[in-house]
This record gives structure tokens, sequence and C-alpha cells, in this order.
């Protein structure tokens, strides 16, 4: 008999259409959480939100196509049990997002690389911002940030989009108290698999994400890996207190 896994929470969190709910329903689904039929039967009756489908269990998200109540969905990595915390993107749901942040190990931001996209979730109005903040304030210690859809950049699988992208929410989470140095960022298509459980081939310009800590230095390729790194809470140490942004 081998060890027993432990058990950590993540929230998914990010703007509207950033594609959560597309990359954490590709995540349970490759990584064993649902059965395949029941994902193979719902995608027939969809086109575009084949994976999303899944975790949108309730007959109203369906017909509104929007994530409102928090779906909690579990699958294993190598390392650990995951129970994953999939937020409402939508400002009204704010609420549903604070009751699944403060439970979680770890978040996950998802920011879409996509023209336009990134920039209408790094806005003021945007969520992206929101979430993270409120993710740190609500004491949620480490952060995971996966570039989503990055199959939808000009020119496609852009890594200079990337650097980009990477820069501005760094200098962001940085401002609000997390140490950008022990984030891992992940380049990451949610619909296609690129960087999710292997590395892509789409994106040889990507050599890999580091995270720098106390607790020992981690480096990685996929999305995956960045969830192995995790720190389960029980070992973590308090965080400083949020700084105004």
């Amino acid at each position: 008999m081998g060890k027993e896994k432990t058990h950590i929470n993540i929230v998914v969190i990010g703007h509207v259409d950033s594609g959560k709910s597309t990359t954490t329903g590709h995540l349970i689904y490759k990584c064993g959480g649902i059965d395949k039929r029941t994902i193979e039967k719902e995608a027939a009756e969809v086109s575009s939100f084949k994976y999303a489908w899944v975790l949108d269990k309730l007959k109203a998200e369906r017909e509104r196509g929007i994530t409102i109540d928090i779906s909690l969905w579990k699958f294993e990595t190598g390392k650990y049990y995951i129970t994953i915390i999939d937020a409402p993107g939508h400002r009204d749901f704010i609420k549903n997002m604070i009751t699944g942040t403060s439970q979680a190990d770890c978040a996950v931001l998802i920011v879409a690389a996509g023209v336009g996209e990134f920039e209408a979730g790094i806005s003021k109005n945007g969520q992206t911002r929101e979430h993270a903040l409120l993710a740190y304030t609500l004491g949620v210690k480490q952060l995971i940030v996966g570039v989503n859809k990055m199959d939808s950049t000009e020119p496609v699988y852009s890594g200079k989009r990337y650097q980009e992208i990477t820069k501005e929410v760094s200098a962001y989470i940085k401002k609000i108290g997390y140490n950008p140095a022990s984030v891992a960022f992940v380049p990451i298509s949610g619909w296609h698999g690129d960087n999710m459980l292997e590395p892509s081939a789409n994106m040889p310009w990507f050599k890999g994400w580091s995270i720098t800590r106390k607790e020992g230095n981690v480096a990685g390729t996929t999305l995956l890996e960045a969830l192995d790194s995790i720190i389960s809470s029980s070992l973590q140490a308090p965080l400083p207190p949020p700084t105004n942004s």
C-alpha cells in the first residue's frame, strides 16, 4: 500500500469568458475526475462549451451559458487529491466566489491571451484584478497563472504576447502582495490542451516555469506540474497583510 495522498483545494478565478470552465473541465476530464461517456454525451449537444459543459451541471447554467454556482470537482495528480472550486466570473456572482475562495490552498488565475481579451480582463472594470485581490485578501497564499487561449493570439502561440501578459500580471500581483517569483506562469490552451498535462510542441519558445520560495525552488512546464508544486495549507506560513492597490 502506498502512502495516502494529501487533499488540497484550488479555486479557479479570472475574468468572464477567460476559459476557466473549459480549462478546468479539460483537466478533470484528462485526470479521470469524470466519466468519459458523460462528456462525450454532453459534447454531442453543444459545440464551443465542450469541456465547460461538464462543470455547468445546473439547468439554469446550461440555458444561460454561464457558471452560476460553485461546482466542486475532484481529480487526482501524481501528488495530490485535488478539489477544484470553479468560481463564477460574472460580477453579480462575487458572493459565490468569496464562499469558494476562502476554502482554497491555491488560486489558479486564468487570463485570456486573445486580442482585446486580456486587456478587457485587466482593465479597471475587469475581474482579473478584482479576483486576484480578493484571493489575496481572503488569505489564499499561493497563486498559479494560466495564460489561456494561446491558440487565439496573433500570430497564434505568440511568445511575444505571452511575455507582454506575464509582465503586466506580475506587476499587478506584486502590487497587491504576491511575490511574482513564487508564482508559476504557464501558457496554455484549455481547449486544445497545450501545456495542460504535457509540454506543447506549439510553443517551442517556452522553456518552462520556475518558482523561488523558502520551502524550496521548483520548475516545470505544464499546468499539471504547477498544481503538483502547491504546498498544502498545513505547511504554509502566514501571508503579510494586503497592500492598497
